[in-house]
């Protein structure tokens, strides 16, 4: 979204030619292919491990680090490995849709029109939102050590990239729609 946002303001003229659906579907399953295999790397691994008598999680759903807790032996190669999946899943996207709105923004900045300028913050601000929150609890729950945090804070963390922000992103970009804003403005009295 952030890159087609990028092509959208930073080069208009070009968008048919470089957002065309064959572009589209290469990201789409470029995305959904990584997100497969690290799911089932981490999946195997995970589950080859050995494991205590409590096999009880403390979590509200079946994570990996949140299994690791009931692993008997050394787990210190996984969780290096769940590092480098971080950098590769979490930190490599991230810089690159801070590179697109950066250069969104510098873009923006130029333009002399107050309108213009309105419309491009407003197209880009609630994705920002959404992404703030969901990839700063993300790097919280994967980057920061074990002992700058509890099971408690995992699972409220877990909560908000799990739940909140899914839940969050049709309820933000419907908003935008003016006839869903005018509604929810009857609705609430305004």
């Amino acid at each position: 979204m952030a890159f087609d946002r990028y092509v959208a303001i930073c080069h208009p003229l070009r968008y048919s030619i470089v957002m065309r659906p064959k572009i589209c579907a290469f990201m789409v399953a470029g995305t959904w292919l990584g997100s497969l295999f690290n799911s089932v790397v981490h999946g195997i691994y995970t589950l080859s491990l050995p494991y205590c008598a409590s096999r009880e999680i403390h979590h509200f759903f079946c994570e990996f680090p949140a299994l690791l807790k009931l692993v008997c032996g050394d787990t210190s190669l996984y969780e290096n490995g769940l590092y480098i999946s971080g950098y590769v899943f979490l930190l490599i996207p991230m810089s690159a849709i801070m590179a697109s709105y950066g250069q969104i923004f510098s873009t923006v900045l130029r333009l002399k029109s107050n309108l213009r300028l309105r419309k491009a913050l407003a197209t880009c601000s609630s994705h920002i939102f959404v992404l703030s929150l969901f990839y700063g609890t993300a790097i919280f729950k994967y980057f920061l050590p074990k002992a700058y945090h509890s099971a408690e804070q995992d699972e409220v963390v877990s909560f908000f990239y799990t739940i909140i922000t899914p839940m969050l992103n049709p309820l933000i970009y419907s908003l935008r729609n003016k006839d869903v804003a005018a509604a929810l403005r009857k609705i609430l009295g305004k």
